[in-house]
Order: structure tokens, then C-alpha cells, then sequence
């Protein structure tokens, strides 16, 4: 009765703690919770065997993210013919895939108590959570979404410290924390004190450092952007009886676009209804409307390559001239822009009108025209941090972020797209525009403040003075270094605490 007690007890607080953790991104936005939430499984952890911990961590990690992700389940039952009840399966396999990983942090947590000490696996817990949040970000092509530092991309102060170290700064100052109340709970008073003290202190050099850097002014040289949010619905972005329709929206847009005098007017992800390329009249009349307003236009398209054609997901740089420019997508959406493993899953393609199979581009594009160098990256590619600095390491002193998050409806899904955006801003002191077809569009600054936006479906365009990159940061110069160390004192504790472990055994024997 009492293990019956405890295992219940020990379920409704995991998943309850798991439950409100999600709630820290939007649309709810609770960012409180992240700084508590984990501490009872970092306690559990410490007192259960690495197997009961590892289970405890992969169902309250697969609660969180399937919570975090349930907007995926708009796209799969709006867009896909797989049958009921087998559509919830795909979220499903997913959230269990990225909860594997809480479930990794937990076993190696209670695998280092057992074989060294609470305290000691307490104090590695920040390394040990971002070094699965680094391999779950690269391992089979990556999906670094809902990496815990996200959660406070409102809290500026907090924030700043991206610049050292990324996202991944953010959730180390956010475990550590955790951590430090997992072991006022089971360690004794001392070493609970010492953990407190170390979070305490690494916590507030965090908010001074943060302090500081919102104080400074933003760089002085700036340029006038326009971005144009046109929202056309997913359903009808294709459909051929309403592409006039679709370019009357558009051309109206410009218009007002006219009146406020930018010097780049950026559309979102494959803004064009047809080929751009193929289709020469609609290339002429954005030519002339470039000409007219002497503006360059960055337009997005899908692109035809050789025969049989191959498709690209690109972005087009438009003058008087015509297009002096182009940019191919590098990392596609997998059963979206692309089926891994395409001779064994091909069959998917016949469930979902959303996949497509495309071509990848294969080098970052830095745009030295005017009104100043700037980079882009297509829809989730802006996740990416290593992809994103490959643009401003090559010059960039502005980025674009063009997206199309039609295929999520009304949900939370391209709000939360938007949390990771002033991150990549402040990771590099670079302002970002961002450019969506339904939403969300925003103008960030480089400190990570949304300046502007559009709301979900709202039809518009926003312009706005947008500050240049002066300089290059930490993160910029080195990367995600963090990640790094992270694996390697991951990788460090563990073979040291199995070596410990065999070499007394071998003494004792």
C-alpha cells in the first residue's frame, strides 16, 4: 500500500510539474515555472534507482512536450488523411522521442548519486540537462524546439547572457537553480547551502550582466525596413482561381508599403502563388513595382532547378534590374520539405498534402546590396544557432527570417515559433525581421526586445528603423561552446564514476 502510495504520489507531481512547465511558452506564457518545475524530479531522481528515475523522466519529459506540441495535431488533422485514432500517433512518437532525453538527464542524475553523491550529481545536473538538449538539438538532423532557456525569451535581463553562451546559458542558470531546491530537499544542510549559494550567485550575476547590457544604447547606423504580412489562408495559397485574387491583395499592400518610404521590403516564405522563375509576368510586375518605389524586394518562392526539375525553397532579391539574388533553403522541415529515409517512408507522402520532397541549398547567402549586408534563413532554419551565426560570421549585419506558419491555423505553434527569434537576436547583437504569412511578424531588436508585430491572421505591413550589427559577440566568435563543455563534462562524470566504481571493485576483491 505505502509503494502503491508513493508511486501515485510520485505521478501526480511529475506530470503535474511537467504539465505547468509547458505552460512557460505561449500562448499561457507562465515563464515563473521553469524555475521550479524540475526540482522534484531532480529530487526523485537522487533516491530511485537509474532505471525507476529514467522512467519517471521519460513520462513527465513526454507530458511536457506533448503539452508544448499540441499544435501539431492542427496540422495532422487539417492536412493529413492518416485514419482515426492513428493521427494522434506522430505527435505522440515525437513528444516521446524529446521526453527520451529528460528521461537520460534523470538516470544519469540518480546513476551519479549512487555511485558518488547527491550533491556531486546535483551540481552536474545544468551540465547534464544542456548536453541533451545539444545532442536532441543535432542528432538526426535536430529538433532544438522547446529547449528550456526559450521559456524566458520576455524577460530581457534574463536573456543577455545569450550572447556568452546562447539559449543553452539560459537553461544552465534556469537547472542550476532547480537543482539548488532539489537539494535543499534531500541533502544535508551544508552542501544544500553551498548549491543555494552557487545558484544564488550565478542567478544574480546573470540579472546584473543583463542590467547592464539593456542600458547601452542601440547601435547608432540603422536602415528603414518594410514587412508585408498578407494572410492567405494555407488552402488557398496554390489554388490557381484564386492566385488573382492573392496578387491583388499583395499589390494593394505594396501601396501602402509606398507611403512609408523603406529602403527593403521583405515578403514571407513562398509568397509568390506560381514559380517565380517560370513566371515572367509576375516577375515584370514586381520589377516595375521595385522600380517605381526604388526599393529592392525580397520575395519568397518555391524554385525549379534543371530537368526533371528539382524543387528549392527560396528566397529572391528583386531590383529595377530583376533578380540580382537568391538564397536556397539548407535545412528542410523533415515530413515537410523532405521523407528521411525516403525508400523506406515514402509511403507517408500519400497521408499528407504537407509533404513535399525538396532540394536543399547548400551555402548560407549573405546579401551585399543594399541597404546593408543582410542574411535570411526560411521558416524553422532560424532555430538553428549554428546555422544562423554561419550568416552573421559572413557579414551579415542584419538577418530576415521569411516563414510561411499557415499550416498551424490559430494555434500556438508560430507564437512559440517567435520565442526563439530574440534569442538568435541577442546571441549576436543583430536585429531581426521577420516576416510571416499569417503571422507572427515582428520587428527584434538586437537586446531581444519584440519592438513590433502583427497578431495571428491580422493582414498588414509594419515599417520601421532597424539598428545594424556594430559587433561581433561571444557566441558569434565561438559558438555554442556551452554545448560543448556540456557534453564533455557529461561524458567526463559518467566514465569517471564507472571507473571509480570498477576500480574498487576490483580493490575489494
Amino acid at each position: 500500500m505505502t509503494r502503491f502510495r508513493d508511486v501515485t504520489l510520485h505521478a501526480v507531481i511529475l506530470l503535474a510539474a511537467a504539465f505547468v512547465m509547458a505552460l512557460a511558452f505561449p500562448r499561457t506564457d507562465w515563464s515563473f515555472t521553469p524555475w521550479l518545475a524540475l526540482a522534484p524530479l531532480l529530487a526523485i531522481a537522487t533516491i530511485r534507482t537509474p532505471r525507476t528515475a529514467f522512467l519517471w523522466g521519460w513520462a513527465s519529459g513526454t507530458v511536457f512536450f506533448l503539452v508544448l506540441l499540441r499544435w501539431l495535431q492542427y496540422t495532422f488533422q487539417v492536412y493529413s488523411a492518416i485514419p482515426w485514432p492513428l493521427v494522434y500517433g506522430p505527435v505522440f512518437l515525437l513528444a516521446a522521442y524529446c521526453g527520451f532525453w529528460t528521461g537520460a538527464v534523470a538516470w544519469a542524475v540518480s546513476w551519479l548519486t549512487a555511485r558518488r553523491s547527491a550533491a556531486l550529481a546535483l551540481g552536474l545536473a545544468p551540465f547534464l540537462w544542456v548536453a541533451a538538449e545539444w545532442l536532441r538539438g543535432h542528432l538526426f538532423g535536430g529538433f532544438p524546439w522547446g529547449a528550456l532557456g526559450y521559456s524566458q525569451y520576455l524577460h530581457l535581463r534574463v536573456i543577455q547572457i545569450a550572447e556568452l553562451a546562447g539559449v543553452h546559458a539560459v537553461s544552465f542558470v534556469l537547472l542550476a537553480v532547480n537543482a539548488a531546491l532539489a537539494g535543499c530537499v534531500v541533502l544535508r544542510w551544508r552542501p544544500a547551502l553551498v548549491g543555494t549559494g552557487a545558484a544564488a550567485a550565478l542567478l544574480v550575476a546573470t540579472l546584473v550582466f543583463g542590467t547592464v547590457r539593456i542600458a547601452e544604447p542601440l547601435p547608432g547606423e540603422a536602415v528603414r525596413v518594410a514587412l508585408i504580412q498578407p494572410s492567405i489562408e494555407q488552402p488557398l495559397k496554390w489554388e490557381p482561381r484564386h492566385t488573382r485574387e492573392t496578387l491583388g491583395i499583395y499589390f494593394a499592400l505594396l501601396q501602402r508599403v509606398a507611403e512609408q518610404h523603406p529602403d527593403l521590403i521583405v515578403w514571407p516564405e513562398t509568397a509568390a502563388p506560381t514559380i517565380l522563375r517560370r513566371d515572367p509576368p509576375l516577375i515584370e510586375r514586381f520589377l516595375t513595382a521595385s522600380a517605381e518605389l526604388g526599393v529592392p524586394m525580397l520575395v519568397g518562392s518555391i524554385d525549379a532547378v534543371g530537368d526533371p526539375p528539382r524543387f528549392r525553397n527560396s528566397a529572391f532579391l528583386i531590383t529595377d534590374q530583376g533578380i540580382v539574388g537568391r538564397y536556397d533553403k539548407i535545412q528542410l522541415v523533415p515530413f515537410g520539405e523532405f521523407v528521411p529515409l525516403s525508400r523506406v517512408l515514402g509511403f507517408v507522402r500519400r497521408w499528407a498534402e504537407f509533404i513535399s520532397q525538396l532540394e536543399a541549398g547548400s551555402h548560407a547567402v549573405v546579401f551585399n546590396a543594399p541597404p546593408a549586408p543582410f542574411g535570411i534563413v526560411i521558416c524553422y532554419e532560424g532555430i538553428f544557432p549554428d546555422l544562423f551565426r554561419q550568416f552573421v560570421r559572413d557579414g551579415a549585419r542584419l538577418m530576415v527570417n521569411m516563414t510561411n506558419d499557415a499550416w498551424f491555423g490559430r494555434t500556438s505553434g508560430p507564437e512559440q515559433h517567435l520565442t526563439m527569434y530574440p534569442f538568435r537576436a541577442v546571441e549576436h547583437r543583430v536585429s531581426v525581421v521577420r516576416a510571416a504569412n499569417t503571422g507572427v511578424s515582428a520587428f527584434i531588436a538586437p537586446n531581444g526586445f519584440i519592438v513590433r508585430r502583427l497578431q495571428l491572421f491580422e493582414r498588414g505591413v509594419m515599417t520601421e528603423k532597424v539598428p545594424l550589427r556594430a559587433r561581433r559577440t561571444l557566441f558569434t566568435r565561438l559558438g555554442d561552446w556551452l554545448g560543448l563543455l556540456s557534453l564533455a563534462v557529461t561524458t567526463a562524470a559518467l566514465a569517471g564514476a564507472w571507473y571509480r566504481t570498477g576500480a574498487v571493485a576490483e580493490g575489494s576483491a
